[in-house]
């Protein structure tokens, strides 16, 4: 599979090469980062081999991944209008004001005039509610992004981080009351947080959400360079975030991700992403890259192809403990397929149902 092997995102008909192209490390404002010429170049070269789809937020490098994106294309309607621009509402980019972050209506019109001025184009491709605003009802949030889309200022629209409860309550709002749908669910999604599985990705496929998992690598984790010999000597940026992930489970994963990186004379994080990719409803990952170098080794992914047996060893080696009720949904199959199989799946057959006619009342 290459780049410019489209696929379509959700219930819509809009097509997105199948890694998006994250640009979070647009700038180095945080102290980190991609520098402007280098921001353009990993863009350049993502767009080179047939990249269509970026992603960023109003709150990125304090608004500055979006200017780097605006000034490099979205002054040029020719490189502009054949990408996907995705851009997310929500960071308050002004201190003092208690409206000017947020997904009320005054918040989220006004974000999306900055956003639309700083990627200096007419209108946004897809845009995101980057989080759940618990302080505004969600039918004030669906109807502002109703009117941005009626104004043409935005194609479609999703939500990212934000409960499985929420995202359904908003998507049956906007059925019932014929507001703009979503089309897509953004969220973190790898082989050490599959919790998602639980609600967020049963959701997504019921009701037509394509899924862009951001943090495929798990914050550099499953980027192959913390090894179990140098436990103790890891000082990762990010500290404990990464270095509480670094534990027993986690090396035995990564044991088992070089072995498979092996067989196919790859490398780890391309296993991580090529496994991502197989996950049902899981629609085009997000990929971020500070180097050129970087980009190459995740794009590289497309071209691996795990055996089944190679993915249900990953399955089971991050097989993660859900919530309450997804174990007992699971087991729930002996209780109603009577022992027989449907879809593929077999159902045991419950000891305390009647085992004959005769036992049958």
């Amino acid at each position: 599979m290459s780049l410019d092997q489209y696929v379509t995102l959700g219930h819509s008909g809009l097509r997105v090469s199948p890694f998006c192209l994250g640009a979070m490390t647009f700038g180095e404002d945080w102290g980190w980062g991609s520098s402007v010429s280098d921001s353009e170049r990993i863009f350049d070269h993502y767009i080179e081999c047939g990249g269509n789809f970026i992603d960023t937020a109003n709150g990125y490098t304090k608004g500055h991944s979006e200017k780097i994106i605006g000034d490099h294309v979205g002054r040029d309607p020719k490189k502009r209008d054949r990408l996907v621009i995705a851009t997310k509402f929500m960071s308050n980019m002004f201190l003092g004001d208690p409206n000017g972050g947020g997904a009320s209506r005054k918040a989220v019109i006004a974000q999306c005039e900055e956003s639309l001025r700083r990627l200096q184009t007419d209108y946004i491709d897809l845009y995101w509610m980057h989080l759940w605003d618990r302080f505004t009802p969600i039918e004030e949030t669906m109807a502002a992004l109703d009117t941005l889309v009626r104004q043409g200022k935005v194609r479609y629209i999703g939500f990212s981080d934000t409960p499985a409860w929420k995202v359904a309550q908003a998507q049956t709002l906007a059925h019932f009351r014929d507001y703009a749908p979503l089309i897509a669910l953004q969220i973190e999604y790898s082989l050490l947080q599959r919790t998602v599985e639980g609600d967020l990705m049963p959701m997504a496929r019921e009701l037509g959400l394509g899924v862009t998992p951001w943090s495929p690598l798990k914050g550099g984790v499953l980027s192959g360079k913390y090894k179990r010999e140098d436990h103790g000597k890891h000082q990762p940026g990010r500290g404990a975030r990464i270095t509480n992930l670094l534990d027993e489970r986690t090396y035995a994963l990564l044991d088992l991700m070089g072995d498979i990186a092996r067989e196919h004379d790859t490398t780890v994080p391309r296993v991580a992403l090529a496994w991502l990719r197989t996950r049902p409803g899981v629609t085009s990952p997000i990929i971020g890259a500070r180097t050129l170098d970087q980009l190459n080794d995740n794009l590289a992914a497309l071209e691996v192809t795990l055996t089944q047996a190679q993915i249900t060893k990953l399955n089971e080696a991050s097989k993660p403990q859900l919530a309450f009720p997804a174990d007992f949904v699971a087991a729930g199959t002996m209780f109603y397929f009577g022992g027989t199989t449907i879809d593929g799946q077999r159902g045991e057959v419950w000891s305390q149902a009647p085992q004959s006619d005769a036992e049958r009342y």
